[in-house]
């Protein structure tokens, strides 16, 4: 199992001084904590439903950033990738890999749309 990717939480100063790892393969997502008692996490990508890029002003100054990730994974649930380096890259490189893994283990996300869900003139509710 090839490691695409990995990094550490950067913390102040954006020096990776803490127990939280990240880590990216080409069919997981690992996020591994602690120092005493470490706890090993994992997400499958085809799980992965949305992705988002979050920037403040203070993560942008160190070229930092965090990357939440809504799953369907139980254990994990929606998380984030917290103050990495390069976020723009990292979460391209995840939503290329999630395609992939979605069409290889043929997952589709279906999302329901409607009419009914925003006003508009064009329908005639009275036929």
């Amino acid at each position: 199992m090839e490691t695409l990717w990995t990094d550490k939480k950067r913390t102040l100063f954006g020096l990776p001084l803490s127990f939280t790892r990240y880590s990216l393969t080409d069919e997981r997502i690992f996020v591994n904590t602690g120092f005493f008692t470490s706890v090993e996490n994992e997400v499958r990508l085809y799980r992965i439903l949305d992705i988002k890029l979050i920037r403040t002003l203070g993560q942008k100054m160190l070229g930092l950033g965090t990357i939440h990730i809504c799953s369907a994974d139980k254990n994990m649930g929606d998380f984030d990738i917290k103050n990495i380096k390069n976020p723009k890259e990292v979460k391209e490189l995840i939503s290329e890999k999630v395609e992939i893994q979605r069409k290889a283990n043929r997952v589709t996300n279906r999302e329901m749309m409607s009419d009914f869900d925003h006003e508009s003139d064009e329908y005639d509710y009275s036929e």
